[in-house]
């Protein structure tokens, strides 16, 4: 074994206490489970509980991920935006499929949202835009993202000059800018344990709601 694989053995994992899951007190859909999870895990102190990972492939198949912030969860579904224009909204036009997957590390808590993806109206994705703040926005407007950059000062001319034009526009939105929404097929709930007795929760749609089964960790 190599030296690097022997430091990652040796770190550990699970540690301090964990909070405790028990199953059969579950409410009745994951939007309510992921909602207690969430406010929890802030509470607990738990930095950016609102990050997730975004798990989308193109027509290749090729998948990619990358960290973002969830905007908001309802019965509807999992909501976070994107440029039509980036890799994000490149491979939801080409397959509208994504999963979701947030890891709260000193919880020991996962969770796992998968399902198809629906962009929602340009009024609720200007909506969105807007709420963001100055910064976000003015990066957001350069419709660059992960393009070829020359150095680092000829993002910083283009970011200086995009907040310029929003002082002068301050309504302006990006055309492509959408607000979607993950509609969950399934929602896997995650509790590790010390001694590996992981407790693993999946809620499948159904016809006539949620049915709620028992998983292998």
């Amino acid at each position: 074994m190599t030296e690097l694989g022997q430091l990652l053995r040796d770190i550990e994992v699970f540690r301090g206490d964990l909070p405790l899951f028990d199953p059969r007190t579950v409410p009745d859909t994951p939007a309510e489970l992921f909602t207690e999870w969430l406010l929890h895990a802030l509470k607990a102190g738990v930095r950016e509980p609102h990050a997730m990972t975004l798990s989308t492939a193109g027509a290749d198949g090729n998948p990619t991920a990358r960290t973002l912030i969830l905007k908001n969860v309802s019965e509807q579904g999992w909501q976070f935006a994107s440029d039509a224009g980036g890799v994000k909204g490149r491979d939801l036009t080409e397959r509208p499929y994504a999963a979701l997957t947030f890891y709260w590390s000193p919880l020991a808590r996962q969770v796992r949202v998968r399902g198809p993806v629906v962009a929602e109206s340009a009024g609720q994705s200007a909506a969105d835009f807007l709420a963001r703040g100055a910064g976000a926005r003015a990066e957001s407007l350069l419709g660059r993202q992960s393009s070829p950059l020359r150095d680092l000062a000829e993002r910083d001319a283009a970011v200086r000059e995009s907040l310029a034009r929003l002082e002068r526009e301050p309504d302006l939105v990006p055309p492509g800018w959408t607000l979607h929404t993950v509609r969950p097929q399934s929602v896997e709930f995650w509790q590790g344990d010390k001694q590996r007795r992981h407790t693993q929760l999946n809620y499948r749609a159904a016809d006539d709601g949620w049915v709620r089964e028992l998983l292998w960790p």
